[in-house]
């Protein structure tokens, strides 16, 4: 083999690549911001209105978009919180936990109960029939359903980390 390439037809091996952020589409940024800070501790990071082009094309979108993005970080962790301010945005579907792609945002708590009060003074929804007993499922003022779980979970979930 010549030069320390790859095969034909065979890859080099994982890319180099490191997280970036995950997206979250939202109807109202100021709701969104307010509830992701203030239920879940996150803190807001960086804010831009993002110019149509060449958004439009990365995005599969028609312009104008109108789109203002708020990134909000928590443990490393980067939400990008995305906000088209335009009247062709799509309505909001419900998605089951078996739909391919991204189901939820999980989160440990030190007290699920008092966690899940603060998401419904915020806007969110807890899902009554989700409740184990220590862990739950919510929705956030926008339907994206996230977990919370109890800290002492995290063990047994991650392996000891």
């Amino acid at each position: 083999m010549g030069s320390g390439g790859a095969e034909p037809g065979r890859a080099a091996g994982p890319a180099a690549a490191a997280f970036g952020h995950i997206g979250l589409c939202v109807r109202d940024l100021d709701r969104s911001r307010r509830f992701y800070i203030d239920a879940l501790g996150f803190e807001s990071l960086h804010a831009i209105d993002v110019p149509d082009s060449p958004a439009d094309r990365l995005l599969r979108l028609e312009a104008p978009l109108g789109l203002r993005a708020e990134y909000l970080g928590k443990d490393g962790l980067v939400l990008e919180l995305m906000h088209f301010d335009r009247d062709e945005n799509p309505s909001a579907t419900e998605r089951v936990m078996n739909e391919p792609g991204l189901t939820h945002l999980s989160f440990s708590v030190d007290d699920v109960s008092a966690a899940a009060a603060r998401v419904e003074a915020l806007g969110g929804e807890i899902l009554p029939d989700t409740d184990v007993g220590g862990g739950v499922f919510l929705r956030d003022p926008d339907g994206q359903l996230i977990e919370l779980y109890p800290t002492g979970y995290r063990r047994f979930l991650y392996g000891g980390h």
